[in-house]
C-alpha cells in the first residue's frame, strides 16, 4: 500500500494490507551499484540464506517487522530527524513505533477517527502528528502529551493523501474532488519598531534588533511557548517611556502579558518577572502609563494602568474586531465594514472611514498618514481618517512599512511594491518567499522572514522617488534623478505622459514614433520634424502641419504639405502669407499635372486673367472664359471665344458684376514665419538641456536702444574740462559710432582681430526693427476646475468627461456611463455663458461660478430641483403611468450622481432619496413585470413582493390593494385575508375598507390557498433586482455599490438594472456631493 526511502539510512519502510510494517534495510543495493561485483564474504554472510528482496534477489533484506495492527495498513513513513514510524491502518488508529540499531517497538496508539486512516506524517519542524482519514478528517496530534489538538472536517469529501512542504509551513491534503493547501499555524511574527529599534519575538525568547548597528540580541526568556490551537503571539505593543511590552495572543480566548524590559542589553537573556496577566483579545499602550485592552466577546473595552488595574471601561460604538494604537490617548477601532478613530479620554468618535476587513493599522513616523491592509486592498490617509486612495491588490497583502520620505513599501506573496499618497503604485523587486516588512532606510528593506529572522533586502528606490518628486513638484529632485539614474521603460514613459510632463518623457525615448507623439504633445516642432523625417509617412507629416500650423510655423506647414503633395492646401498656404513666386511655380507644377481645377485656383490666386481664360478655353466652358475676357478688358480675345463659340449674340454681362481676384495679404510673410505660438518652457529645460554652469540667462540689447540711447542719458553732453587739463573729445553725433575709443594697451577684451566681413548691399542698418512677442497662455478655467474639485459634476462642467467618469467609476462603481451622457453635456452647458461678436470671430465663452465661489463652476444640478422632480414622479405613478414614473425616477437616480449640496445635513436627504428611488423603481418594475392573464402565479408573487417596497401610505395602499385583489382572484384566501388586515392598517377610505372586512370574513371561513406562491410574509427578505426573488435574511447576496439594490450572488459584475449605471457587487468609496464630505 505504501513504501517511502528514510531520509538519511538506506532503509525503506512499507506498509502492506497483511497488517504489518516492515523495514527494509537497501545498503546491499547501494553497494552493488556503488562497485559491481565487489560484494564481500561479510556482507554475503549477513545477508543470510533465504532472504529475498523485493526485487527477487537478496540485495534488500528485511530488518524489522512490525505488528500490531488489526487491520490492513495504509500508510507508513518515518521521522525526518528522530529514529521514529507513524502508520494508519483500516483498523482506524495511528501508531507510533521507535526502532534502534537492533529491534523496533511500538511506543503509543492515537485514537480518535470514525473510519479507516489513509495516511500519517510528522511535522518537519514542530512535535505534531497529522492524519486523514475516510470519515472526512485530518486531525493534529500532539507527539509529548499523545493528544489530538485539532480537527479539520470537510462535509462531501474523504481524505486519502498528504505532503509537506519540505521548507514552507505548507501542507497538501487529497480528497475525492480535489487538492487542499492548507498551513497549520500563523506565520507573522509579532513585532514593534520604535526608532531604530526593532522588538519581535523567535522561539521563546523576546528580541531586540538595531538598525543601525545590525546588532541581534535576547532580552527576555517568554516561558509560554505557541503551540498549534492558539498559533503564535499575535501582536506585540511597546511603551518607550516605561521600556515595556505587552504581547497578545489567542490562547485561553484571548490573553495578554506586560513585561518589563532589562534596561541594558547585555547579550544574554533574562527570566521574565513580575509578569502582568489578563484576558482580552489584543492590547495595546495608549499612554505612557496606559494601555487598552479589547474583550471581544462582551464589546468592552479596558483602560488599565500599569498595575494592570482597570482605570476605566466603555463599550465601543460599534462592533469591534481589533484595536490598533492611534496616538496618545487615541484608538483605531476596526469593525467588519469600518474603521473609527476613537478618543478613549472623551470617549467619543472623532472619524471614520468606509473600509472592509482590515487586519492591520501602519502609522508613518511622523503619525500624519496611515496605511489600512485588508486582504487585499490597502486605504492610506491621513491622521483625521480622510482617504487618500484605495489600492487594489489581485493576490494577498502580507505587510508594509513607510520610507522616511512619506511611500508606503508592501509586500505580497511574491513582490515588494510602493504607493503614492495620491494613489499611483508599482512593483520594486520580486521575492522568492513571502516577508514581513519592519523599517525601510534609504536602499536597504528591513524584513522579518517566516522563521523570525531579520533580513535586509536591498531596493531601487528610484522609481518611487522620481514619482513622489513630480507629484510634490520637487522639480529639484526631479532634475537630479534624471541626471544621476538610469531611469527608461515603457512604465515611466507612459506615466509621465499620463501626468503631464511629455518633454521630460521625451528624454527617455528613442523609438521614433514614440518620440514624435511626444514631441507633437510638447510642442517640440524641431524634433517632430526630425522623427517625420526618419518615418518618412503621411500620417505623421499630416499631424506635423497640423501642430505647426497651430504655432504658426508656415515654413514647417509648406514642407509637410509638399511631402504628401497636398498642392491644394500648400497653394492656399503661399496665398496667405503673400508668396506670388511660389504660387507661379504652383501655377506651372498644376498645368504640368494636368489639374485644370487646381490650374484655374492658381491662375486665380496669382491674379493672372489670362491664365483663367486659357484654361476655362482648354476646358470646354466657353461663355465663362468670353465673360472672363470681356470683364478684364481683354476685347480680342473675348472676340476670338465668341467666334469659336459659334455664338452671333455674345453673353450678357449682369449688372453690378466685379472682377474676381484674390485678396492681396497686406503683410508677406514668404521667407519668414508668422509670429510663433509661445511654447511655454517647463521649469526642466533651464535646468536639464542647458549648460549647467550657466548661473543667468545672457542680457540681449535691441540695435535701436544701443543707437538712439533712449532715457541712457545718450545726449551729447558738453562737460567742459577735466581736473588734469585735458578736454573730453567732441561727442560723437546722434546716429554715428565713435571709433577712436581708448580701451587700454590689454588684451582682455581681444578686440585687435581683424574681422573679414563680406559687404552688405541693399541693407538699412539704422531702421528700428520690430519683433512680435505673443504673452504666455496661462492656466484655463477648465483646468482650475479639474484641479480645485473631486467632484464628478466640476469635472464634467469642465468638459473633462474622463476624469469625471473615472471618479464616478471609483465612487460608485459606475461602468455604464450612456444614461448619464446628456447630463455631463447639461452640466457643460450650463456652467458658462456664450457671447456673439463679428460674424466672422467665434463666440466668446464666459465662465459661471457658483455663489461664494471664484474656483468651481456654476451646478444647475441641486437638491430643490430633484425633490421638485420626485413630487412629479410620485403624482405620475399615483395617476398609474407606470412608465413615465419609472423614467422619472430613474431620471432622479442619474441626477443625483451630480448633484451638489452645500451642508452636510443634505447628505443624510441625498441618501433618503436614492433609497426612495430604489424602493420605487424595483416596485414599479415587478408591478410591470407580472402579467395576469398569461401567469397568474407569478403575478400574484411580483405583487406581493411589491407591497414589502418602502412606498408612501398611499401607494403602499394601492399596492396592499392591488395584492388583495389578485390573491382573491385565484383563490388564495388565506393570502388575500392577510393583505386585507394589512389594508386596514394603513387606514384606507370606507369603500375599501368594507372590501377588506368582506375578504377577510370569507377568509376566516375559508382559510386555504389554491396556489402555493413563493412567498413567506413572516421571514423578513428583500427582493432580488433581477430575477425578482426574495432573499431571505441569512442567504448570500450581493448589492450595488450606488442605489444598495440587493441581489443574488450569481449576477455579480453585471450591470444594475435599478441605477443602470453601476456594476453589481464592485467596491467603491461612496458618492460625494459635497466637497467637504468625509
Amino acid at each position: 500500500m505504501c513504501a517511502q526511502f528514510h531520509p538519511k539510512d538506506d532503509l525503506v519502510v512499507s506498509a502492506s494490507l497483511d497488517q504489518t510494517v516492515r523495514v527494509w534495510d537497501i545498503s546491499g543495493l547501494r553497494k552493488k551499484h556503488a562497485a559491481p561485483g565487489a560484494a564481500t564474504f561479510d556482507h554475503d554472510m549477513h545477508r543470510g540464506p533465504g532472504q529475498a528482496d523485493i526485487f527477487g534477489n537478496t540485495d534488500a533484506i528485511v530488518k524489522y517487522v512490525l505488528e500490531g495492527h488489526d487491520r490492513g495498513v495504509n500508510w507508513a513513513t518515518f521521522h525526518p530527524t528522530l529514529p521514529l514510524i507513524v502508520s494508519g491502518a483500516d483498523d482506524r488508529v495511528v501508531k507510533l513505533w521507535r526502532m534502534n540499531e537492533t529491534k523496533a517497538w511500538e511506543v503509543d496508539t492515537f485514537r480518535g477517527h470514525y473510519n479507516n486512516v489513509s495516511c500519517a506524517l510528522f511535522h518537519p519542524r514542530q512535535e505534531l502528528l497529522i492524519s486523514n482519514s475516510e470519515d472526512k478528517t485530518i486531525r493534529i496530534w500532539d507527539l509529548t502529551k499523545r493528544t489530538a489538538l485539532q480537527t479539520f472536517r470537510r462535509e462531501h469529501d474523504r481524505f486519502w493523501i498528504m505532503a509537506a512542504h519540505p521548507e514552507l509551513n505548507l501542507f497538501a491534503a487529497g480528497h475525492d474532488s480535489g487538492l487542499i493547501v492548507y498551513k497549520l499555524e500563523r506565520e507573522r511574527p509579532a513585532h514593534a519598531v520604535h526608532q531604530n529599534q526593532l522588538f519581535y519575538l523567535k522561539d521563546k525568547f523576546l528580541r531586540m534588533y538595531d538598525f543601525t548597528t545590525s546588532n541581534d540580541v535576547p532580552l527576555l526568556s517568554i516561558r509560554r511557548p505557541a503551540n498549534i490551537q492558539t498559533g503564535p503571539p499575535r501582536s506585540l505593543s511597546y511603551n518607550p517611556a516605561e521600556h515595556a511590552v505587552i504581547i497578545s495572543s489567542a490562547q485561553d480566548g484571548g490573553t495578554f502579558e506586560m513585561y518589563n524590559l532589562p534596561k541594558d542589553a547585555s547579550g544574554e537573556a533574562r527570566e521574565a518577572s513580575d509578569v502582568k496577566k489578563g484576558s482580552g483579545n489584543s492590547a495595546v499602550f495608549v499612554a505612557r502609563n496606559r494601555f487598552a485592552v479589547l474583550d471581544k466577546q462582551h464589546q468592552q473595552i479596558f483602560i488599565k494602568d500599569l498595575k494592570n488595574e482597570t482605570t476605566k471601561q466603555f463599550k465601543p460604538p460599534s462592533t469591534v474586531t481589533d484595536i490598533f494604537y492611534a496616538g496618545t490617548k487615541n484608538l483605531l477601532l476596526t469593525t467588519a465594514t469600518s474603521v473609527i478613530l476613537y478618543d478613549t479620554e472623551l470617549r467619543t468618535s472623532v472619524a471614520e472611514l468606509s473600509v472592509n476587513g482590515v487586519r492591520y493599522a501602519v502609522w508613518s513616523p511622523d503619525m500624519s498618514m496611515v496605511a489600512l491592509l485588508s486582504k487585499h486592498t490597502i486605504v492610506i490617509a491621513n491622521k483625521q481618517l480622510e482617504q487618500s486612495c484605495l489600492i487594489h491588490e489581485t493576490i494577498k497583502i502580507k505587510s508594509g512599512a513607510w520610507d522616511e520620505i512619506g511611500i508606503f513599501v508592501y509586500t505580497t506573496l511574491n513582490h515588494v511594491k510602493y504607493a503614492l499618497p495620491q494613489g499611483d503604485n508599482g512593483i520594486i523587486r520580486t521575492i522568492d518567499q513571502p516577508v514581513y516588512l519592519t523599517k525601510i532606510r534609504g536602499k536597504n528593506v528591513y524584513c522579518l522572514d517566516r522563521e523570525g529572522k531579520v533580513r535586509v533586502i536591498t531596493i531601487d528606490p528610484t522609481e518611487y522617488r522620481f514619482k513622489l518628486a513630480l507629484v510634490r513638484k520637487n522639480y529639484d529632485e526631479v532634475l537630479h534623478i534624471i541626471r544621476t539614474s538610469n531611469l527608461v521603460g515603457q512604465s515611466i514613459i507612459a506615466y509621465l505622459q499620463k501626468k503631464g510632463y511629455p518633454e521630460i518623457a521625451l528624454n527617455f525615448v528613442k523609438d521614433h514614433k514614440t518620440r514624435f507623439e511626444l514631441a507633437l504633445e510638447c510642442g517640440n516642432i524641431d524634433v517632430a520634424v526630425e522623427m517625420a523625417e526618419a518615418m518618412d509617412r503621411e500620417d505623421c507629416w499630416t499631424q506635423l502641419s497640423a501642430e505647426a500650423l497651430r504655432q504658426g510655423n508656415h515654413q514647417v506647414v509648406a514642407r509637410a504639405y509638399q511631402r504628401i503633395k497636398n498642392f491644394d492646401r500648400l497653394s492656399f498656404l503661399y496665398l496667405i502669407t503673400g508668396n506670388v513666386d511660389k504660387l507661379r511655380k504652383m501655377l506651372k507644377i498644376a498645368e504640368m499635372r494636368g489639374e485644370n481645377m487646381s490650374r484655374y485656383h492658381n491662375a486665380l490666386y496669382v491674379g493672372d486673367v489670362e491664365e483663367q481664360v486659357k484654361t476655362l478655353r482648354e476646358v470646354g466652358q466657353l461663355p465663362l472664359a468670353y465673360l472672363a475676357a470681356q470683364s478684364h478688358g481683354l476685347a480680342e480675345e473675348a472676340a476670338s471665344i465668341l467666334a469659336a463659340a459659334g455664338l452671333e449674340t455674345p453673353p450678357a454681362i449682369p449688372e453690378g458684376a466685379h472682377l474676381l481676384k484674390a485678396p492681396t495679404p497686406i503683410l508677406k510673410h514668404g521667407d519668414s514665419n508668422w509670429p510663433l505660438l509661445t511654447v511655454s518652457k517647463n521649469v526642466f529645460e533651464g535646468g536639464l538641456f542647458q549648460n549647467d554652469n550657466a548661473l543667468a540667462a545672457p542680457i540681449m540689447l535691441d540695435d535701436q536702444i544701443m543707437q538712439e540711447g533712449g532715457d541712457w542719458g545718450d545726449e551729447d553732453l558738453d562737460l567742459g574740462e577735466f581736473g588734469d587739463g585735458t578736454k573730453r573729445a567732441a561727442a560723437v553725433p546722434k546716429g554715428k559710432v565713435d571709433t577712436d575709443v581708448d580701451i587700454g594697451e590689454g588684451d582682455g577684451w581681444d578686440l585687435d582681430g581683424d574681422l573679414d566681413l563680406p559687404e552688405l548691399q541693399g541693407l538699412s542698418l539704422g531702421g528700428p526693427t520690430v519683433e512680435f512677442s505673443p504673452p504666455a497662455a496661462g492656466t484655463g478655467v477648465s483646468d482650475l476646475w479639474v484641479r480645485n474639485s473631486s467632484l464628478a459634476v466640476d469635472h464634467a462642467a469642465a468638459g473633462s468627461f474622463e476624469t469625471a467618469m473615472q471618479l464616478l467609476s471609483r465612487q460608485v462603481g459606475a461602468i455604464n456611463f450612456v444614461p448619464l451622457k446628456p447630463y455631463f453635456l447639461s452640466a457643460w452647458q450650463t456652467s458658462r455663458a456664450f457671447l456673439s461678436c463679428n460674424a466672422s470671430a467665434p463666440s466668446l465663452s464666459v465662465a459661471i461660478y457658483r455663489k461664494d465661489s471664484k474656483v468651481l463652476p456654476y451646478i444647475a444640478f441641486n437638491l430643490q430641483n430633484v425633490i421638485t422632480k420626485l413630487q412629479e414622479a410620485y403624482a405620475v405613478t399615483t395617476a398609474g403611468n407606470f412608465a413615465e414614473a419609472l423614467g422619472l425616477f430613474k431620471a432622479i437616480l442619474h441626477t443625483i450622481l451630480l448633484t451638489v449640496v452645500e451642508r452636510r445635513a443634505e447628505l443624510d436627504e441625498v441618501q433618503q432619496l436614492i433609497n426612495v428611488c430604489r424602493e420605487y423603481i424595483l416596485g414599479l418594475r415587478m408591478r410591470r413585470e407580472g402579467n395576469f392573464d398569461s401567469d397568474p402565479k407569478r403575478a400574484v408573487e411580483l405583487a406581493a413582493y411589491f407591497t414589502h417596497c418602502r412606498l408612501q401610505p398611499a401607494h403602499l395602499q394601492l399596492s396592499v390593494l392591488s395584492a388583495m385583489t389578485l390573491s382573491w382572484k385565484i383563490k388564495n384566501y388565506a393570502t388575500a385575508m392577510v393583505f386585507a388586515r394589512r389594508l386596514l392598517e394603513l387606514g384606507p377610505s370606507q369603500q375599501r375598507a368594507q372590501q377588506a372586512h368582506r375578504i377577510i370574513a370569507a377568509g376566516e371561513r375559508n382559510p386555504t390557498d389554491e396556489v402555493r406562491l413563493d412567498y413567506d410574509q413572516y421571514n423578513p427578505f428583500v427582493t432580488c433586482g433581477i430575477s425578482f426573488t426574495p432573499i431571505y435574511r441569512g442567504s448570500p447576496s450581493v448589492q450595488c455599490p450606488y442605489c444598495k439594490t440587493a441581489f443574488k450572488p450569481e449576477f455579480k459584475d453585471q450591470l444594475c438594472q435599478v441605477c443602470e449605471v453601476s456594476q453589481i457587487g464592485a467596491t467603491g468609496t461612496g458618492l460625494r456631493s459635497m466637497l467637504e464630505q468625509r
